[in-house]
């Protein structure tokens, strides 16, 4: 194909986010635009008029869209409860398919990702950003190369105060409020799972087995109404109680033996944060402080704060021979986006598309990374029971090779 056409479908905060980076790509040209919202889909096209494209045309009806000839590629920023449906139909259109991050509603979901691309090989990409991030991938390189020795145990968060954007929910035609005040689970798994699973092999030699999730009262966003009930523009909100815990833990067994934890934390007061953690039998490299510590290194009990304050950010001390080419050579221009990873993912994406490459976040980690939200929120009604895992790769992740994301 000489030009990549793509339809983008929702157009809130996503879709506005993610069409300048689909746009630095010279052989990438949106065609349509749609959303559920008119206003929304004039917006965008002002916007993509403002940088110097031709207008795309424009529909609320994303069947229409798929349908269209002038369309290769369906890019869905949509709402996390339609990621699936608008998916199921892309791929059933033979529509190559990029779709954005957020957890099932059932596992079931899930499974009809699967059995749809392998029953219609349409390709699907689950758009990650977080697995191109510039430390993920740093701390992946080191692991390949043996830093860490054998991994035992890796950690993640998607710790981030996200108060104001859910009270705001109806204002701003957000979906989150909806999950909030009606559902208990980890809703945003993949930005923590996603770069460990990578490091870890999971679907390419390795499988999640079982989980167990836990959450906390839910006072958090209660707490934040109450406080502002003289000034919050939705008054329906006041006294109303929300079922999503404060905090979710999930504990995630594999089989080659290593335990992942995650962790939800978006309805209390907290600075970003997503606590990528990895730990092996020769070290460590962790988040917050950018810090590695590998065996040899000064480890009594009584300096571990003079250690810090010494290698704060000493995973910088790696970056000549472990960080990827890229990222040593990112623009300005990259640079917008989540400081860069929103770049590199869609540069990964259309080089796969290009050159009919298998895609690096293909449909069977989509479906296991989505699958958390429905498994710990199932784990949550039951007690804290732990739950099996699907395989979605019915067996196959034994043999699949490894792909750089």
């Amino acid at each position: 194909m000489d030009k990549i056409k793509v339809g983008m479908v929702g157009l809130g905060g996503r879709g506005e986010v993610n069409m300048p980076r689909l746009l630095m790509f010279p052989d990438v040209e949106i065609t349509v635009v749609c959303d559920v919202y008119e206003d929304r889909c004039h917006n965008m096209i002002k916007l993509i008029e403002e940088k110097g494209h031709k207008a795309p045309d424009f529909t609320l009806d994303y069947k229409e869209m798929i349908a269209r000839a002038d369309v290769d590629v369906v890019c869905i920023f949509s709402s996390w409860e339609s990621h699936v449906e608008i998916a199921l139909e892309s791929m059933r259109k033979g529509k190559i398919t990029a779709v954005e991050v957020g957890g099932a509603a059932s596992v079931q979901e899930c499974w009809d990702l699967v059995n749809t691309y392998e029953e219609t090989k349409t390709p699907i990409m689950l758009l990650e950003n977080c697995c191109y991030g510039r430390a993920e991938l740093l701390v992946r390189n080191m692991v390949r190369a043996g830093l860490f020795g054998e991994i035992v145990h890796c950690h993640g968060a998607y710790a981030h105060d996200l108060r104001r954007q859910v009270s705001a929910g109806k204002e701003e035609r957000h979906y989150r409020q909806n999950h909030y005040l009606n559902r208990n689970c980890d809703n945003y798994p993949t930005h923590d799972f996603g770069p460990i699973a990578k490091i870890i092999d999971i679907n390419r030699g390795n499988r999640m087995v079982s989980l167990v999730s836990m959450a906390s009262k839910a006072r958090g966003m209660e707490q934040y109404i109450n406080d502002r009930k003289e000034t919050i523009v939705n008054r329906d909100l006041i006294g109303k109680s929300f079922q999503q815990g404060d905090i979710v833990k999930t504990l995630i067994t594999c089989e080659n033996g290593e335990m992942v934890s995650l962790t939800l934390d978006t309805t209390l007061p907290r600075f970003y944060s997503r606590e990528f953690t990895v730990r092996g039998t020769k070290g460590l490299y962790e988040e917050n402080g950018n810090t590695v510590f590998l065996d040899g290194d000064s480890h009594d009990d009584y300096v571990a704060v003079d250690y810090l304050k010494r290698e704060l950010d000493n995973a910088t001390k790696f970056e000549d021979e472990y960080l990827p080419d890229f990222w040593k050579n990112i623009t300005p221009e990259q640079i917008e986006g989540h400081g860069g990873m929103d770049y590199f993912m869609f540069d990964a994406f259309f080089k796969a598309v290009r050159e009919k490459k298998p895609m690096p976040i293909d449909v069977y980690d989509t479906a296991a990374w989505m699958a958390i939200t429905a498994l710990s929120e199932e784990s949550i009604r039951k007690g804290g029971t732990p739950v099996e895992v699907p395989d979605f790769t019915r067996g196959a992740y034994k043999t699949r090779e490894r792909l750089d994301v």
